[in-house]
């Protein structure tokens, strides 16, 4: 009798560990086997985005000792860098629209491209001082919108790109089964953010590296290779599209008409001209956004606009500041070869992260992945709070502890939140991509989510206005990253528990 039922247990524990084994085979397989040569311009462009973070470390230290521009005015400069990303339908209208020497997609790559060497060219004759009748404040704020002009342009392609890669038909043009085209499509995303995260990951740690034993603006000369990884993307393989349409010019021209009001009242000086900015621009997006969305049924309509709130909020969070890190260099005596390394371990961790996760973030409800993140992320602030509050002292006598390995630990713990969270909403904008307007439709989407990061950088402001932090003075800093995790946690998690439960009621 013992033996009789020792002998189904026997058979029947293996499976647990069969089980196990399948679930991480499909996690690290997935990406491998979703992945297409006809995906690798977009893939590159992600990449090369990703890659321009080899410049960061030296543009950290260089703005430190060379300008002096306050974190408060660091953080309304990213209020200004942010609107180009909030313009992208004038941009997604052009590449679905307007070819240039006949081509839609390669040729804008290749703008983009031209801009961003224009913009790294810039910052190396900053720092040489190269342009020495120019403040160096007012060169860094010209590049900085040139560099990101020529993403935003290069991201609207990649965007498009996304969309149209994946097949709706069998080779015999039968159409493909719905569930199919879905999964490609949220795999694309994905292998989109697997290819952001590697180009962090590849330069991270050599930024650090560089900065610490390279001139200033010798490592921007080297950020040159970032362009030519997309030229290269874009030779090896045809990203060219058959879709072609007429130019909405109620699409277009509203874009311009935007972009030429943003220019006049930031040439102005207007008081308030930021706030009144970002109120134009939602009212502007939001109405594109409901002409564009009459292509999509009635209940998608209901789906993406419910997640899109959700998305927004959760986006719009303030941050804390170039005060930070200004602290960290000051108080801490972190060096650039550590920023490096701080860099390299979270890309490494965020990275991994987004390829275990990938293809159980696909199958999971967006409130479901937001809910978490943000209860993770408010669990962990802790270490931050740790590090300006000064308890590292006690912790490195408590425990060895000190201000470097907490900092690592913060940099390993928060590094995967970031790009697991846009995977859900990527892959619903993808689904729902009209044909013939592909590029416009993820440009609105896009922006819309954009504009919430610009929300972001608003508070980011005035919560620096509010609590001043300058180089050697960081009395206030304390109560700036308190108040700043606390709305992280507070007005997300409010947002999810009130819609969704609307989102998921489908």
């Amino acid at each position: 009798m013992t033996q009789e039922h020792a002998r189904p247990a026997d058979t029947a524990e293996p499976a647990p560990k069969s089980y196990v084994r399948t679930q991480l085979e499909a996690a690290l397989l997935t990406p491998i086997r979703a992945f297409r040569l006809h995906y690798l311009p977009l893939l590159m462009i992600y990449f090369a985005y990703g890659a321009l973070g080899i410049v960061a470390v030296a543009q950290d230290f260089w703005i430190k000792s060379a300008l002096t521009l306050t974190p408060a005015d660091l953080a309304s400069l990213a209020v200004w860098l942010g609107l180009p990303w909030a313009v992208k339908m004038v941009f997604g209208e052009l590449v679905d629209a307007v070819p240039i020497f006949g081509s839609q997609r390669r040729i804008y790559v290749f703008i983009g491209a031209g801009l961003i060497t224009t913009g790294l060219l810039l910052l190396a004759g900053a720092a040489a001082g190269t342009f020495p009748s120019i403040h160096p404040n007012t060169i860094y704020v010209a590049s900085q919108l040139i560099i990101v002009t020529g993403v935003v342009l290069q991201d609207v392609v990649a965007d498009a790109m996304s969309t149209e890669v994946v097949s709706r038909v069998e080779d015999d043009g039968t159409p493909r089964p719905e569930q199919d085209v879905t999964r490609d499509l949220g795999m694309v995303q994905v292998l989109g953010r697997l290819a952001l995260s590697l180009g962090i990951f590849a330069v991270a740690g050599l930024s650090g590296f560089l900065a610490q034993h390279l001139g200033y603006a010798t490592v921007f000369l080297l950020g040159l290779i970032v362009p030519v990884i997309s030229i290269t993307g874009a030779l090896l393989v045809r990203l060219e599209t058959s879709e072609t349409r007429d130019i909405d010019w109620r699409i277009l021209g509203g874009g311009l008409a935007f972009g030429a009001t943003v220019t006049a009242i930031a040439v102005t000086g207007m008081p308030a001209a930021q706030e009144i900015i970002f109120l134009v621009s939602i009212a502007i997006i939001v109405v594109m956004l409901k002409r564009v969305i009459t292509h999509v049924p009635p209940e998608a309509q209901r789906h993406i606009v419910i997640a899109a709130i959700i998305i927004f909020v959760f986006r719009a969070t303030p941050g804390v500041g170039q005060g930070y890190t200004w602290f960290s260099i000051d108080v801490l005596g972190f060096d650039q070869a550590f920023f490096g390394v701080l860099q390299q371990i979270g890309a490494a961790i965020g990275l991994a992260a987004a390829w275990l996760l990938a293809d159980a973030v696909t199958r999971q409800p967006v409130t479901r992945v937001l809910l978490w993140l943000t209860i993770i992320g408010g669990l962990l602030a802790i270490p931050n709070l740790i590090l300006v509050t000064g308890a590292y002292e006690w912790t490195e006598r408590a425990v060895g502890m000190g201000a470097r390995s907490i900092a690592l630990i913060d940099a390993a713990a928060q590094s995967p939140l970031a790009q697991v969270s846009m995977i859900p909403l990527l892959t619903l904008i993808a689904v729902n991509a009209p044909p013939g307007r592909r590029a416009t439709w993820f440009a609105l989407m896009a922006s819309l989510m954009n504009l919430a990061l610009v929300a972001g950088s608003l508070q980011t402001k005035y919560l620096n206005l509010l609590f001043p932090v300058d180089r050697g003075q960081y009395d206030q800093l304390t109560m700036l990253v308190s108040v700043a995790f606390g709305i992280a946690l507070v007005v997300p998690l409010a947002a999810i528990l009130l819609l969704g439960p609307r989102l998921k009621a489908r």
